[in-house]
């Protein structure tokens, strides 16, 4: 599938859920991907895309913004606290933030720097053990802490688990987000972002559909 139809599927979705064209960001999911690949997709004038690994996107992003004006890299993997600094300087979103030691690592970081990416608070709205993600009980007190530290606070992020109705997960996140005030929903995936759109979603994380099959290093 190309870039162009899953463009027009997203546009599609939005306006069957009778929201604007437009109001869904689509991020192209470019990790353990070719770059040949990337740079395929970056000529067909995207510029939104998702990385999962700080170390990846470091030896991937910095020689594409050389030559492409305008890319916005997020950050959709989980960040390890070593890791902080380097994502900070080289996302302009993290959607992984998951607990109170993360977010006030990401103040002081940005607290010395005068500057922080747009944050999207991770819940795991399964309360899978294996994955990150805040706990849906904690996660307006999680909002609550990072925004007492003056935190760019956007929305919420969820990955749902493969063995149920991704919708269920998605009405939750909405819930969460809409009592604690935040507009942003990062949610929904190649095989369900049509769904996650007519619940809400800001912004859908595609790249096997984008790309094709990833390919292992």
């Amino acid at each position: 599938m190309s870039l162009s139809e899953i463009k027009a599927r997203v546009s599609a979705a939005e306006e069957a859920a009778g929201r604007p064209n437009g109001a869904t960001t689509l991020i192209a999911i470019s990790k353990v991907q070719p770059l040949d690949r990337v740079e395929t997709v970056l000529d067909q004038g995207h510029r939104t895309f998702g990385e999962n690994r700080v170390q990846e996107a470091a030896g991937k992003w910095p020689a594409f913004r050389e030559r492409f004006d305008g890319i916005d890299l997020h950050l959709v993997g989980p960040l390890q606290s070593n890791k902080t600094r380097q994502a900070m300087a080289l996302f302009d979103a993290i959607h992984s933030v998951d607990r109170p030691k993360l977010a006030t690592a990401i103040a002081r970081i940005a607290q010395e720097t005068g500057a922080c990416p747009d944050l999207f608070i991770q819940v795991n709205t399964g309360e899978e053990p294996q994955k990150a993600g805040i706990l849906p009980a904690d996660a307006d007190a999680l909002v609550a802490t990072a925004r007492a530290e003056n935190l760019p606070v956007k929305g919420l992020m969820c990955i749902p688990p493969i063995d149920e109705e991704p919708s269920l997960h998605f009405a939750l996140l909405a819930k969460i987000a809409e009592r604690n005030g935040l507009e942003g929903l990062s949610m929904g995936m190649s095989a369900d972002f049509e769904s996650a759109i007519a619940l809400g979603a800001t912004h859908v994380r595609v790249g096997s559909a984008i790309f094709g099959q990833r390919v292992p290093t």
